[in-house]
This record gives structure tokens, C-alpha cells and sequence, in this order.
């Protein structure tokens, strides 16, 4: 897949490239927050479900999270829960802080339901060390740099005399990871006090900190000249002056604040002091609302929605929330390419699965639904199943994370249930779930599954550190059992046997003559034990075992089994999972 753009916070749909007029002249700065803050509506509390990772896509723990009045830290999956947070109908600003992290952010129009974050934060790596009172410049291999006057002082306005380190990244506009990288979302407050979306022509943040890690700034009165290389990809159509913008970190957009200067392949300006600062056009906007669905009219989570204006270099992309929603704000009178996109994986030669033009737009809109339809390499199916405590009640404040192909979604635990509609493609239909009882602080195992079409049948998840083999399964309306005894999972030639049992006589074996993973029925899996009894082939049945994985000696068996079978007493209905260290 072709490098894309995200200047899109999960629920912003920020414009690409569009040429316009720009007066030159400064204009008079009545920039006062209490009458922007009129934009944001009225205040409401809203829930939010997130992820913070590393520039590696790693999890990052322990990472404080707050949102308005609210605070949480994440978990071992870098996973956040914050409910009913006290935000605004339109506008909500969620911040991430670490130490050793650089400061990190999201920006979005909240909805209801929960909505979906994500935020990846840089490491703070000091670059170089000057000394103050002497002027100084500081680089890196693009030609982006900073030069110093040599005055510092500290949060206090203190005078600061000694050494400082400097850290300094340049984020373009051409990085894939950029709406997870740069703090808000590409929403400003010009100088006239009025409303803009940005575009941007790069991003610098720098950090100075002191000999004792105090965080420093430019001197009061004084000022630092920033000099940023313009994108190769811009560089025809970049005006010859800019609007300057800087991040407020405390209110979450960003701010009108000077002019930069074309000067050959790079953009130069003077700041008066420092966090993140923005070369970028405003253009006025309208709001748009998409949401994607399957034929059925279901909502599809975690797909990129891009949108690309004629001429543009990159797309803009953002992903549908558990609701299959993403809205925002894009550039009014406009033409619009409007792409769907599948995971990051083979699906197809551009990972397109739905295009169309939309606009231009003159007011707010919602779209009629963007359905998607199966093709031969690109599939829909319903992920569904129920996460459990340990003492079998339903979990009511947790989460399931599905992760397939490097990217996760996650899931809301509601009474239990959770369920996911994804796209996946017919080439690789693994994935893995995890869920997490918050209340109680346990998770499950990670387990392998496979997609099926239309739907993906889970069972039962138990949310307990202290078991990770078990055979679990539901028979009919009964509540579900959990075999955690005797737990083994072994091969016999080229058979696999899956076996374990529990309390009062609970019993369940699968074998059959296969160790690849597959989807077969009863003609190569048996089922026994005891109450559910004996299903083969000569018995009348439905049942579909889904062999999801099938590691080395030590590594896990993963299976889940459903469906229908006769005996005696009747017709039954079966749901189940296995999930074992293999023994031989």
C-alpha cells in the first residue's frame, strides 16, 4: 500500500492540498479563547477507548492519560477506558504523558458510543547540547534547523544560565505516521479569532531541557529562528509565504503565530518560544460524517476512510470507530476522492475497496452509508462472542482487542457481549482476540482464530491471568463451563487430541486426523465427553471446527467449535474454544 498522509485524528477528515489567495500582511491579533471556545458547543461527557504506542508500534504502559477533568493510565496492551469524560459536543483533547515521552495528544468531534484513539509518542531524545548566552544553531540531516540568540529561562521565567539539550524532530507532511505523531488535530484558531482547518507544510517540535531536567524555553523577549525543508512533494505548489501556527498544549489546537518565508527548498521563520510549530494554510470548513457498513447495513470497524482533493499529492486518512463512524471537518466547496481502504495487508494491489467523488459541500453533511461489498480476496465477516470474569458472571467494564495483520481494533465489553465487523482478505484469514476485565484487573491468553463468512462465532472468553489452557464451551442456554483440569493437547501420528475436564464428571476430548489448520466438520473431527456426549460423522449435526492454529511442542493449540448436533434428548446447540500448550 502506497504511503498515506494521517493528519486525521480518529474522528477528523482534515483537507489535503488547496490553492488560494494569502494576504501578506499580519493582521490585528484578537486571538482570545473564552469567545473561541464559544465553537465547541455545549459541555456533555462522552467515553473514550484508546491505545498508545512507541514509534515501533509497541504498547506502551503506565502512560498518563487525561481527558477534560478525567484520568487513567494505560495497561499492558497500552489500552485506556475513560468513561463518561467531561468534554464538549465538539471538540474533546486527550493528552498522554510519560517521562521519558515526548508530551503526546489527540484532538477530535467526540460521538456517542465510545470513541476510538490513537496516539504514538516519540521518545525525547536529546540531539545536542549547547550552552546558553552564546548563539548557536542546531540541525539534522534534512537541513531543518534552529538557531539560538542564547537565552533561556525556565517554567518559572527564570533566568537559566548553563548548559541545555536540545531535542528537535521534524514530522512532514509525507510521514504514514503523522495523525498519530503530531499532537491535536489540524484545527486552529486564526488571528481574527475565527475557525480554520490546516494544511501542513511540516512540523518541528523542539524540547530544551536543563542540567537537571528541567524543561526550558526562549527568554521572554526574545526569539529563535526555525528553518524547515519543505516536502519534495510540495515544494511546486508551496506559496511563497506562510502562516506560522504553534500547539497549545493546555487547550489543544493550535494557534496562529507569525509568518514563514519561502527561501529556496525550505520555509524560515522567528518564534518566541517553543513546543510544536506549523507551516500551514487555513481554509474555511464544513463538517462530514461517513459511515461504512456491510450488505446488511453493519457497521464495519477499522477501516481507513481517505479523502484526496483533485491535484493533491497524498491522501488523508482516518478509521471508522466500533459505530463504523468517522466525522469531522474537510474544506468547503470542494471536490473530494473519497476511498475506502482494507487493512494493511495483500488484499489487492492498493488495498481499495470502495471509491467514489463526493462534494462539493457548502454545508454540514452527513453522507448516505458507504456500503461495502464482498468480493473474491475481500471479505466481511461478524466477529461475536462473550468476555467472562473469572467466577463466570459477565464482565461489564472491559474490552477485547482483535489484532490482524500488525493493526488492532478494540472492542467495548457491553454485559458481556462484544463482537467486531471487519474486513479481511481471503489470502490471510488469522487473527487473535484478547480481552480485559478492568474491574477486576484479569485478561485472557491471546488466541489464535480464523475468520469465516458471515459470521465468526467465539464462544466464550475468561478474563483470568491464573488460567491459560482450558477447553471452554456453552450447550444450549446453559451457562458456560470451563475445563481447566487435566488439560492436554497432544499428537498421535498425524492425529490431534485435545482433552480436559472439570468439576462433578465435566469432560470434553476432540480428536481427529489432521494437524493443519483448517475449517472441517465431523467427517475429520470427533467430539466426546460428558454431558455433551458423542458426535461423529454418522451423527446428525451442523458442527464446524475451526483449527486456528496449531503450534510447536510448548506453543498453543487453538480451536473453536460450533454448531447443531441430534442425540437422545434432541437437537443441541454447541459453542466452544480450546486453547492449549501442546504437550507432544
Amino acid at each position: 500500500m502506497k504511503k498515506l498522509v494521517y493528519v486525521f485524528s480518529l474522528f477528523l477528515l482534515a483537507t489535503a492540498f488547496i490553492s488560494c489567495n494569502l494576504d501578506d500582511s499580519k493582521p490585528t491579533n484578537v486571538q482570545d479563547d473564552d469567545t473561541f471556545a464559544e465553537n465547541f458547543g455545549s459541555a456533555v461527557n462522552r467515553d473514550f477507548i484508546g491505545q498508545v504506542v512507541d514509534v515501533d508500534n509497541h504498547p506502551i504502559q503506565g502512560v498518563t492519560i487525561s481527558i477534560g477533568t478525567s484520568s487513567t493510565l494505560t495497561d499492558s496492551n497500552g489500552i485506556f477506558v475513560i468513561n463518561n469524560a467531561p468534554v464538549h459536543q465538539n471538540f474533546a483533547f486527550v493528552k498522554a504523558i510519560k517521562a521519558g515521552y515526548i508530551i503526546g495528544s489527540r484532538s477530535m468531534i467526540p460521538t456517542t458510543g465510545k470513541n476510538n484513539v490513537k496516539i504514538m509518542l516519540m521518545p525525547y531524545a536529546p540531539l545536542e547540547t549547547i550552552q546558553s548566552d552564546v548563539e548557536s544553531e542546531v540541525s539534522i540531516y534534512s537541513g531543518t534547523k534552529v538557531k539560538f540568540d542564547g537565552a533561556f529561562q525556565d517554567e518559572n521565567g527564570n533566568d537559566y544560565s548553563g548548559v541545555v539539550s536540545v531535542s528537535m524532530f521534524h514530522l512532514t507532511p509525507s510521514d504514514e505516521n503523522i495523525s498519530k505523531l503530531m499532537p491535536g488535530m489540524l484545527y486552529a484558531q486564526a488571528f481574527n479569532n475565527s475557525e480554520a482547518m490546516l494544511q501542513t507544510y511540516g512540523m518541528i517540535n523542539v524540547e530544551l531541557r536543563g542540567s537537571t531536567g528541567q524543561r526550558l524555553n526562549i527568554k521572554k523577549g526574545h526569539k529563535a529562528e526555525i528553518t524547515l525543508r519543505i516536502d519534495d512533494s510540495q515544494l511546486a505548489t508551496a506559496p511563497s509565504t506562510i502562516p506560522l501556527w504553534h500547539f497549545d498544549e493546555e487547550k489543544g489546537y493550535w494557534k496562529e503565530d507569525g509568518l514563514a518565508t519561502k527561501v529556496g527548498n525550505k520555509y524560515v521563520g522567528e518564534v518566541s518560544h517553543f513546543s510544536w510549530w506549523n507551516c500551514d494554510y487555513p481554509y474555511p470548513t464544513v463538517s462530514l460524517t461517513v459511515k461504512v457498513v456491510d450488505n446488511s447495513g453493519n457497521p464495519i470497524s477499522n477501516v481507513g476512510v481517505g479523502l484526496t482533493l483533485s491535484g493533491a499529492t497524498f491522501p488523508v486518512l482516518g478509521y471508522t470507530n466500533v459505530d463504523g463512524i468517522v466525522a469531522g471537518l474537510i474544506p468547503a466547496n470542494q471536490t473530494l476522492t473519497m476511498n475506502v481502504y482494507s487493512d494493511y495487508s495483500t488484499c489487492n494491489s492498493n488495498n481499495i475497496v470502495y471509491t467514489t467523488t463526493i462534494g462539493p459541500f457548502n454545508t454540514d453533511t452527513i453522507l448516505p452509508n458507504v456500503v461495502i461489498t464482498s468480493t473474491a480476496n475481500v471479505l466481511i465477516s461478524e466477529v461475536q462472542g462473550t468476555l467472562l470474569k473469572c467466577d463466570n458472571t459477565n464482565v461489564t467494564n472491559g474490552y477485547v482487542v482483535l489484532s490482524k495483520y500488525g493493526n488492532m481494533s478494540f472492542s467495548p465489553v457491553t454485559n458481556g457481549a462484544f463482537s467486531f465487523h471487519e474486513i479481511y482478505c481471503s489470502n490471510d484469514t488469522q487473527f487473535t482476540l484478547k480481552g480485559v476485565d478492568i474491574e477486576n484487573f484479569q485478561q485472557t491468553d491471546t488466541i489464535a482464530y480464523n475468520f469465516t463468512v458471515p459470521i465468526t462465532t467465539i464462544g466464550n472468553l475468561q478474563a483470568c491471568n491464573a488460567i491459560d489452557e482450558f477447553i471452554s464451551y456453552q450447550l444450549d442456554s446453559q451457562p458456560t463451563v470451563f475445563l481447566v483440569n487435566n488439560v492436554a493437547a497432544y499428537q498421535l501420528q498425524t492425529a490431534l487430541t485435545l482433552q480436559a475436564s472439570g468439576q462433578e464428571n465435566q469432560s470434553l476430548y476432540i480428536w481427529g486426523n489432521t494437524m493443519s489448520p483448517g475449517i472441517y466438520d465431523s467427517t475429520t473431527f470427533i467430539m466426546e465427553g460428558y454431558p455433551v456426549g458423542f458426535v461423529d460423522s454418522t451423527t446428525p449435526n451442523t458442527m464446524q471446527y475451526n483449527l486456528n492454529q496449531v503450534g510447536a511442542v510448548g506453543e498453543f493449540v487453538d480451536m473453536t467449535f460450533s454448531g447443531t448436533y441430534n442425540d437422545q434428548t434432541g437437537v443441541h446447540t454447541i459453542t466452544g474454544v480450546a486453547h492449549i500448550r501442546r504437550d507432544n
